[in-house]
């Protein structure tokens, strides 16, 4: 079988299931596994990915209003490839290609040669595993993908049982964007809740949307978590320094006690993939070390890679 994943997480399920062997073809985004990044491109993005959020947040609209995608498709190479199965997504039309952006490069193709087109749209954990299951089903390897689900349920459900006991529940802010300001949407207030916080924004299963300033002050937050979609820990760490805060900031009591850290949000929250897992854990980490601290290697690497601000330096 011939497989185009126009998803990273999805390239990251079809590797983890022992189908990585099948992918033809990725997007520019797909770098995990680091093998997958080899692998012909088959999509680009009409934006500039490095430019600053704000910057960033008006080429999105501009285009969106325009009624034009933000991605494009590589019509010539996707007939090249000719593969069997093209994997995609139907939820975020910002973060990764979707069916439609698909529709004109599909029809060069000749008709008794068009692929199946499998929508990989899942909003809460439970979707996550559910697809991880249904995409191996797809490719032949239901066995695998079976096992994977089941030991990713696990851990998190590993996690929760740990946290039960926990008394107290620190009140979390998520950033998922910084300009405009937008908290975690979908699975992330799950992973939040999971791992022992109260989200004040998120709602479990609804997309993310954007804050006042105002509002995220009144929440008072003990812990705030720096996860821009798209960005590593040290490039949302850059970011952040950048990003002007309003008065009052320096006395949130997250800002005080410095507990704002950066992470790799493309690793741990932003891709609806099998390291959702490892940032269930990681959210569990920051939030109550006491109960959930680093233990093991993977444990140990997430925490290596966590960034955190010094007390009142935001």
């Amino acid at each position: 079988m011939r497989i185009a994943s126009l998803l990273p997480a999805a390239t990251e399920i079809l590797y983890a299931i022992g189908a990585g062997d099948s992918v033809v073809g990725v997007t520019h985004e797909c770098d995990f596994p680091p093998e997958a990044a080899g692998k012909p491109k088959l999509i680009r993005p009409r934006v500039d990915p490095s430019a600053p959020p704000a910057e960033l947040d008006r080429q999105v609209r501009e285009l969106i209003e325009r009624g034009e995608s933000i991605y494009a498709v590589d019509a010539e190479l996707l007939t090249r490839l000719a593969p069997d199965l093209i994997v995609t997504q139907d939820l975020c039309h910002v973060c990764a290609a979707s069916p439609e952006d698909l529709a004109s490069a599909l029809s060069r193709l000749p008709q008794n040669r068009a692929p199946r087109v499998l929508t990989f749209t899942p909003r809460t954990l439970s979707e996550v595993w559910a697809g991880i299951k249904e995409i191996g089903e797809a490719v032949g390897r239901a066995a695998d993908a079976q096992t994977l689900a089941s030991a990713l349920a696990g851990r998190v459900a590993a996690v929760e049982r740990a946290i039960a006991g926990a008394t107290s529940r620190p009140r979390l802010l998520c950033l998922e964007w910084f300009d405009p300001r937008y908290c975690g949407g979908h699975w992330v207030p799950e992973m939040v809740r999971i791992a022992g916080g109260i989200d004040p924004f998120g709602k479990e299963g609804e997309p993310s949307y954007a804050m006042s300033w105002e509002r995220i002050l009144d929440s008072r937050p003990e812990v705030i978590v720096l996860m821009s979609c798209g960005y590593n820990a040290e490039r949302n760490l850059e970011v952040w320094k950048s990003t002007r805060q309003p008065a009052g900031w320096n006395d949130l009591p997250a800002v005080r006690a410095g507990r704002i850290h950066a992470v790799d949000a493309n690793a741990y929250f932003s891709r609806c993939g099998p390291r959702l897992a490892d940032g269930v854990e990681l959210l569990a980490q920051l939030l109550h070390p006491e109960i959930a601290g680093a233990s093991g290697e993977s444990s140990k690497e997430r925490s290596r890679q966590v960034l955190t601000l010094a007390a009142n330096s935001a």
